[in-house]
């Protein structure tokens, strides 16, 4: 599962723990200080919310620093957090600070607010694995025959001895269009890791103007999908998606949403250990993506449906 509804199921668990400590810490402020403070309930799911941001904000400066290579190439790509990077262990310190800082007139709300924060992140850290787990149980690569934009049939396999990253979009989806560079980039810096780009539900026409119109050279690693086979299949309900597999062909995680520099050289050396290799000059693309295709004899009509635009999308 990626996703529910429109929106990531990483968002969706944040909100859900964020949610779970301010309740706790309401509580707990009621029973602890509300007889000594009648406003320590208020003040307590004031300062809470208030540490959150703190938290959040201090996480995300700690995974630009981490990640600053990679964000100073594309510095737009620092507001855009849509991408996940944070780091739990810089903005936990600085929402403690801010909690000691702020109660230091009334020490009875520390315990609640430590409590609730303490609280939210074990069931973060619980709530998260179970979500990997049943990534890890998802199927394998779709199963699925498309189409290479000269209308040669190609079926998905598992590719020898690699991981593969395949990328579901079109492009009428604005986030899917804007991270198309950072592929083009990918394949350069990560020679070690399969990418395909699954297109769904356009013909490719339209989508040889559109990678011409913005000069993006990724014409033999693009498949077309002309019925959106994949999008049921790995039980995607937005556009951009990317599904992460290792080199047997399991699921090890996905991301819904716009991917950046950053959060795809994270994900690759988080889980497969790829590391960026030297860059170098640039080199003829053809035929790097046939180690995950297999290309039956027959071939295929290169013209399928348009996906609707009621689609659900991000960004």
């Amino acid at each position: 599962m990626t996703s529910i509804g429109p929106f990531p199921m990483h968002a969706v668990l944040v909100i859900v723990v964020a949610l779970l400590a301010r309740w706790l810490v309401l509580a707990l402020a009621r029973r602890m200080g509300g007889a000594v403070y009648s406003a320590a309930p208020k003040r307590a799911g004031a300062l809470f919310t208030d540490a959150f941001f703190v938290g959040l904000l201090v996480a995300r400066l700690g995974y630009v620093l981490r990640w600053w290579s990679e964000y100073a190439a594309a510095p737009w790509s620092i507001v855009a957090i849509g991408d996940g990077g944070f780091l739990w262990w810089t903005g936990l310190p600085a929402a403690l600070a801010f909690v000691g800082w702020c109660t230091r007139k009334h020490p009875s709300l520390r315990k609640p607010l430590v409590i609730g924060i303490g609280t939210g992140l074990l069931a973060w850290f619980a709530l998260a694995s179970a979500l990997a787990l049943l990534q890890r149980s998802a199927p394998p690569i779709p199963a699925i025959t498309g189409a290479k934009l000269d209308g040669a049939s190609v079926k998905l396999a598992p590719s020898a001895g690699k991981p593969v990253l395949l990328n579901l979009w079109a492009t009428w989806c604005p986030p899917c269009r804007r991270e198309m560079p950072v592929f083009v980039d990918a394949l350069q810096r990560y020679p070690d890791v399969d990418i395909v780009l699954l297109n769904q539900g356009e013909d490719a026409d339209t989508i040889r103007a559109f990678l011409e119109q913005q000069q993006l050279r990724l014409h033999d690693h693009v498949l077309l999908d002309p019925q959106s086979q994949a999008m049921p299949t790995s039980h995607t309900r937005g556009l951009p998606t990317t599904l992460f597999f290792d080199a047997d062909g399991r699921l090890v995680t996905s991301y819904m949403g716009e991917l950046t520099r950053a959060s795809l050289a994270d994900t690759l050396h988080k889980h497969f250990d790829a590391r960026s290799a030297t860059p170098s000059p640039p080199r003829n693309e053809h035929n790097l993506a046939e180690p995950l295709l297999s290309r039956p004899t027959r071939r295929a009509s290169a013209v399928g449906e348009r996906v609707p635009r009621r689609r659900r999308l991000l960004g």
